[in-house]
């Protein structure tokens, strides 16, 4: 007979090393094989349902007072190293069922109580043989008994003839006597060596000996579990049939308990009925709220983005809004010197406004907008404007201040008094419309050409008058002075 993967110690050292650090002990360890499909009837799988190795780990863990018993699944890893898959806790099995379609008896499911999903099959877990079987299912049903103090229900497998396994493969263990001048004893067999690991037994000694006396007065052995089952259920079908039998002789009860299924089948099917109209109802009202939860779910991000798009709008209408004070200024302002601070920052508004649509810095899907291009328009028309209107005064500034100079005469030297020509007076007035300049030159490069030939033209006029005015100083100058020198002249 071939070893049990029960008794493998690399296999519980493996499982030992994949629960580490969770303080739980292996109190069994063996291979099973995992189904998902239906067995046919030829005990093969059917098409697509392959069976995947596992190992079942059966653990228990100390906590306090008390012991918490768990059911390991661990798979084996692409490296062949086992890893845990899943875990169920013992205290919530309530079922352990034997499927019929295997004719083996090695295939059985187990059925826990806290599954989220009761309609999805369990899996099944098929052994090697009915030792291996009947080996875990007895580990199992021990530590329900022992650690839970109840056992969960046992489906299709005869609990008896398993207790009767487990008493004819529990290997009886002698203790030796060990003489302290001969040394340490070597082990007799290691756990992992026996064939069978012991278990403790389902049924207690007073219910094997009430067991051993009932079938005595059926005059068979303990060995003969079967035919005594088999015995037991003709003798129960009699009875049953003998009360069948019973009721039917009773016509006045047949009649009560007619009538009162009658009444209680009209009571189902009015309840039946209700049902129905309410469940109608609730589909009704519940197909209700999840409109009007839709409705208040769009209403709700609705609100979020308009709220949002009122913020961008103002941001942008904010951007977009022409001070009135701006406007006049730059459309038909003075540009006296006294009204030159607020020409001023008019230009500086007006650059900011530019910079601020631009292309660059302005969003694209608002770049588009229909008000954008109009205010974008609005505002390089003001800036065509009032460049022009400041070439324009200014040209007319450089020649009626140059006019201004040429006709004051304190300005040149006059006979017998040689003076030098004072352009201070000049650059202050100058100075006063520089940053007016530099604006213009940052809105409109192309209208510093004009300003230059216009500032050059009226200064190179006033230039001219001064030479002329001082050649002529030093000519009669000279000439009274020194004649001979004049007369060379």
């Amino acid at each position: 007979m071939a070893k049990s993967s029960a008794d493998d110690e690399e296999l519980r050292r493996a499982c030992e090393a994949a629960i580490e650090g969770t303080k739980q002990k292996v109190e069994l360890s063996i291979r099973v094989a995992k189904t998902s499909g239906i067995l046919g009837i030829s005990g093969k799988l059917s098409r697509g349902a392959m069976a995947k190795p596992r190992v079942l780990a059966i653990s228990t863990k100390a906590k306090g007072q008390r012991t918490k018993a768990f059911l390991r699944v661990l798979k084996y890893s692409n490296g062949g190293v086992l890893e845990p898959a899943k875990l169920y806790k013992l205290k919530h099995l309530s079922k352990v069922e034997l499927v019929t379609n295997d004719p083996s008896g090695c295939t059985f499911m187990l059925g826990f109580d806290n599954l989220r999903s009761q309609s999805v099959t369990p899996p099944q877990w098929t052994m090697r043989n009915v030792d291996d079987r009947n080996r875990l299912l007895l580990c199992i049903l021990n530590i329900c008994k022992d650690v839970l103090g109840r056992l969960p229900k046992v489906v299709g497998i005869d609990v008896v003839e398993m207790a009767l396994w487990a008493k004819e493969n529990t290997p009886t263990i002698t203790k030796q006597q060990a003489n302290p001048q001969d040394g340490p004893l070597p082990a007799v067999a290691e756990e992992g060596e026996m064939t069978v690991t012991v278990e403790r037994e389902l049924v207690s000694q007073a219910e094997e000996e009430d067991m051993e006396a009932l079938l005595g007065i059926y005059v068979m052995g303990i060995g003969e579990a079967e035919a005594f089952s088999e015995r037991l259920k003709r003798e129960l079908q009699a009875l049953e049939a003998a009360n069948v039998h019973a009721i039917l002789e009773n016509e006045p009860l047949i009649d009560e308990v007619l009538q009162g299924l009658e009444s209680a089948t009209n009571c189902v099917e009015d309840m039946d009925e209700w049902l129905g109209i309410f469940n109608v109802k609730l589909r009704h009202m519940r197909e209700d709220i999840e409109s009007i939860e839709t409705r208040n779910n769009k209403l709700e991000m609705q609100s979020v983005n308009n709220k949002a798009l009122i913020e961008e709008l103002d941001k942008l209408l904010e951007r977009l809004r022409i001070p009135s004070e701006y406007a006049a200024s730059l459309t038909g302002g003075s540009f006296d010197e006294a009204r030159m601070p607020q020409n001023i920052e008019a230009c500086e508004w007006l650059t900011n406004a530019l910079h601020g649509l631009g292309s660059r810095n302005l969003d694209p899907s608002f770049a588009n907008m229909r008000a954008v291009k109009e205010k974008r328009a609005e505002v390089d028309k003001l800036k065509t404007t009032f460049v022009r209107r400041a070439s324009e005064f200014l040209r007319n500034y450089f020649s009626s201040l140059v006019d201004f100079m040429m006709s004051d005469k304190s300005y040149f030297s006059q006979r017998g008094q040689l003076k030098r020509p004072d352009h201070a007076d000049l650059r202050y007035k100058c100075r006063t419309y520089a940053r007016l300049l530099q604006h213009l030159k940052s809105l409109d490069k192309n209208s510093l050409g004009p300003l230059r030939k216009a500032y050059c033209t009226s200064l190179n006029l006033l230039l001219r008058r001064e030479v002329r005015k001082l050649c002529l100083f030093s000519f009669f100058f000279f000439s009274f002075s020194f004649p001979f020198v004049a007369s060379f002249c």
